[in-house]
């Protein structure tokens, strides 16, 4: 039984750390003493007192403006550059309506950029609030999660193996307890704390190496060690991704096109008319036709939203760009306890070595086995959290029910070595009682058993690890010579036997791992448990090619050259520990592949944060490996893995969507504006910067919001995974899109140079240029909801702005067609229902064609 001692007086002031609060709780003299289950800790009603003076358990930081911040990032966009001029230049020529048209546009812009910014600002807070580290503390003398910014001084907490530390705080009782203090000392060794005085103090941002531990909160904030350094415990590192520069050169080179050709119109229009400021006006009408603004916008809202919308399932990513990986990834590494198994341990079986028989947990009796037992309980903690330990306590206790454990531990050797061990121990009248458990080969070799017995224990072992369990071996000792020794291998060992342990796999693991193969991704095990027990476990959940393993060991011993060689085609690695999973996540990384690593214990922390996408269990994962991943499932359901690939893919299409269709429905834009005057025809510059913008302000929604709701299409777990290092765009797909934009360009101009040649006005020649632009906008954006699936398939997939893109297209067409004061503001004419039909018929032909083009290629064999 263990017992805290601790002042009950509520009503004392906490001291905010430093000095004062070595003082505040060097004052917590053992009064009335309770079982740590009986702790009160503070009591709710205080908190929100105690926050509005201390504050929130967070950094302090300077406000941040938010709408401010937008806006000026909105004011440097080149387009709001453009349309200012574009503005300035109509004001300067008296051209007052067009001027305050411009003037509105803006508004128009700035008021949609604010909106996706706003929009993708919120998802992205939203998804911190499921990242926010959680602490479990006493209050009311109750046991309760809360998110640690919510703590306040003299909270106490219970924080054990992979937490952070949320504040800095001091500690009341520990078991085995060692502090990673690297990010306030650089040290990278664990540092031993208990509650003796001079080590007890735990630093806020530091990490639990081992052990458990119940302490009281000292300060919080910026008043905590951490926060007087200026440091920050969730930081993440978020530099740009492959995607985000490929789209930046992408847009980086459009930019310098648009910068090239408003530069030429500028001085052919100058050169044919002498006019410097109108010919700046057809200039910028050119180079506003040829900035993308919506593609940078359209991924930063894809990214967010997609992210936010992956939280609502359960799958919780720390920075949005984690999905630009997802639909990449090729291989995905998997740990076996928890992930794939349901980490619910059990003991099934007991090899007892001294009666050299193997017994079920149901048949232990007349002493058959009990020491073998009892010993793996002496070196388990009291208070475990490891899953193997609560079956190991669950078991003794279910066979010795009524027995009271009288000895007292005095030390403990903590769990190290490759494979590890661990050691506990107890004082007994004059001499100590040393009870150890562990790796199977590590208690064999520090047993020293003669050869004969060992061939015997292996036997055993084999027998038990092929069935799929996961064995440890059980030592004892007795020591009576004056100090323990420096390490725990050097006790005069007795071999008790071995303690199989069962955990299960998940009931759907092998339906999702078919569901993986099928979408082209490997997997492979890497797990710290015995190769017997491992081979089996793959081969119940129908992992394929598991026959041949590496050890830990193995992977260390090879070269690079040799580890890629082995890799291709071994799955499983057993024994494996952190710098072994380190070797080969790097390892497969330098062979190209995209890496998703699962964990949820301290020791997958390095592996989950060198892959290219670390998966950390939410439900039984320790902080450091929640912090430590991108990627945090909140049940721990490796099927969320599968549908986190899935919606990666998915965004990442509708993403290629609609950029390909921003390319698309530019170049006809462009080339109209550009080409009229280059080969010198009557009417060389039909469209001004008013026609280009309100064209922008229908295609930038439809980019941005559109595409980004479409769902997902039926085929895409069956596609291999995108080639993460290649272009944005593979073979072909750029080609196919720069050819659509041509044909419209082609239909678009040859309707122009018709009415031009037939006498009609620029009026007149405008307005069947400007509708069939729009028209062919709204059939282009239908037909590339799929570049595989024809319009027969595409008209059901579900998306409730579809009607919303034909219906506010066509109203603005009608407005700006029939009502005078904007027809004359657009410089259009009215025209007959005849030619609206024209207008139509050659939008139409000149898109249709790529559902014919989709129906041939893609045609059942």
């Amino acid at each position: 039984m263990i017992f805290v001692g601790i002042a009950t007086d509520n009503n004392q002031e906490p001291a905010m750390g430093g000095e004062k609060g070595k003082k505040y709780f060097a004052n917590l003299m053992p009064g009335n003493v309770f079982h740590i289950t009986g702790l009160k800790g503070r009591d709710e009603q205080e908190i929100p007192g105690l926050q509005k003076r201390f504050g929130k358990n967070i950094p302090e930081k300077k406000r941040s403006f938010t709408f401010f911040r937008i806006l000026w990032s909105v004011a440097g966009e080149p387009m709001f550059i453009l349309l200012a001029l574009s503005c300035s230049v109509y004001f300067i020529l008296g051209e007052i309506s067009e001027g305050i048209l411009m003037a509105v546009a803006i508004l128009f812009v700035t008021a949609i950029s604010l909106y996706q910014e706003n929009r993708s600002s919120n998802a992205l807070k939203a998804l911190k609030q499921y990242t926010e580290p959680k602490v479990t503390v006493i209050r009311n003398g109750i046991e309760k999660t809360i998110d640690s910014e919510n703590l306040v001084p003299g909270d106490i907490i219970i924080l054990e193996e992979g937490n952070n530390i949320p504040a800095d705080a001091k500690v009341l009782h520990a078991n085995d307890l060692s502090i990673n203090e690297s990010i306030i000392t650089g040290e990278s060794l664990p540092v031993e704390k208990n509650s003796s005085d001079g080590s007890d103090i735990l630093y806020q941002g530091t990490t639990i190496n081992s052990g458990k531990c119940i302490a009281g909160v000292t300060a919080i904030g910026n008043q905590t060690e951490l926060g007087r350094l200026g440091k920050s415990i969730t930081s993440y590192n978020s530099s740009k991704t492959l995607l985000q520069q490929q789209i930046g050169k992408f847009v980086k080179r459009l930019f310098l096109f648009g910068l090239t050709a408003f530069i030429l119109i500028w001085l052919v229009n100058y050169l044919k008319t002498g006019e410097v400021i109108q010919s700046l006006l057809f200039g910028l009408t050119l180079a506003m036709a040829a900035v993308p603004e919506e593609i940078p916008v359209a991924f930063s809202s894809f990214m967010a939203l997609g992210a936010y919308k992956m939280s609502k399932l359960g799958i919780i990513t720390r920075q949005s760009q984690t999905i630009e990986n997802l639909g990449a990834v090729t291989v995905i590494c998997l740990d076996k306890t928890g992930t794939i198994t349901e980490n619910k341990m059990e003991v099934r079986d007991i090899y007892d070595f001294t009666k050299d028989e193997v017994l079920d947990l149901d048949r232990l009796q007349h002493g058959k086995g009990e020491a073998v037992l009892r010993y793996a309980m002496l070196a388990s903690e009291q208070n475990p959290f490891d899953a193997m330990e609560k079956a190991i306590l669950e078991a003794w206790n279910r066979y010795a029910a009524g027995k009271v454990e009288t000895l007292k531990q005095v030390y403990e050797y903590p769990l190290e070595g490759r494979p590890p061990m661990m050691t506990h121990v107890f004082q007994q009248e004059s001499k100590k009682i040393i009870a150890a458990k562990g790796a199977a080969e590590r208690i064999l070799a520090v047993c020293k058993i003669d050869p004969e017995a060992e061939i015997r224990i292996n036997k055993y072992l084999k027998e038990l690890t092929v069935k799929g369990f996961r064995v440890l071996g059980v030592a004892s000792a007795i020591h009576t010579e004056g100090n323990l020794p420096l390490t725990q291998d050097l006790f005069n060992w007795k071999f008790e036997g071995l303690i199989s342990l069962y955990d299960p796999p998940k009931k759907n693991i092998k339906t999702v791992f078919n569901h993986f193969y099928e979408a082209g991704i490997k997997l492979k095990l890497l797990t710290g448990d015995h190769p017997g027990t491992a081979l089996n476990i793959a081969g119940q959940t129908g992992m394929k090619d598991y026959q041949n393993y590496l050890t830990g060991n193995d992977v260390m011993r090879m070269s690079s050259e040799e580890l890629k060689a082995a890799i291709q085609s071994v799955t499983i690695f057993a024994r494996m520990f952190p710098e072994a999973k380190l070797k080969v996540i790097e390892t497969l990384k330098a062979m190209g592949e995209i890496v998703a690593m699962t964990g949820d214990g301290v020791n997958d922390g390095p592996a989950l944060k060198a892959s290219d996408i670390g998966i950390a269990m939410g439900k039984k994962g320790t902080e450091i490996a929640r912090q430590a991943s991108d990627l945090i499932l909140t049940d721990d359901n490796i099927e969320k893995i599968q549908e986190a690939i899935l919606q990666g893919r998915k965004i990442f299409s509708n993403l290629k969507k609609a950029i390909r269709y921003i390319i698309s429905i530019h170049i006809p834009i462009i080339l109209t504006a550009a080409l009229p005057l280059l080969l010198g025809w009557k009417y060389p510059n039909i469209f001004t910067p008013i026609h280009v913008i309100f064209l922008e302000l229908i295609m930038g929604p439809t980019c941005s919001i559109f595409f980004e709701r479409e769902p997902v299409e039926n085929d895409i777990m069956n596609r291999p995974p995108k080639q993460n290092k290649s272009a944005l765009f593979r073979k072909g797909e750029l080609l196919l899109s720069i050819l659509q934009g041509l044909i419209i360009t082609a239909g678009v101009l040859s309707l122009y140079y018709f009415y031009m040649t037939r006498g009609h006005s620029i009026e007149k020649t405008r307005t069947i240029v400007f509708t069939t632009l729009v028209i062919s906008n709204v059939f282009l954006t239908f037909t590339n909801r799929s570049f595989k699936e024809n319009f027969t398939k595409t008209i059901f997939y579900k998306n409730n702005l579809a009607p919303w893109i034909v219906v506010l297209s066509l109203s603005f067409l009608v407005i700006i067609l029939t009502v005078p004061f904007f027809n004359h503001l657009f410089q259009l004419t009215f025209f007959s229902s005849a030619e609206f039909w024209i207008c139509t018929g050659v939008g139409f032909l000149c898109v249709v064609w790529f559902e014919i083009y989709k129906s041939i290629l893609h045609a059942p064999h």
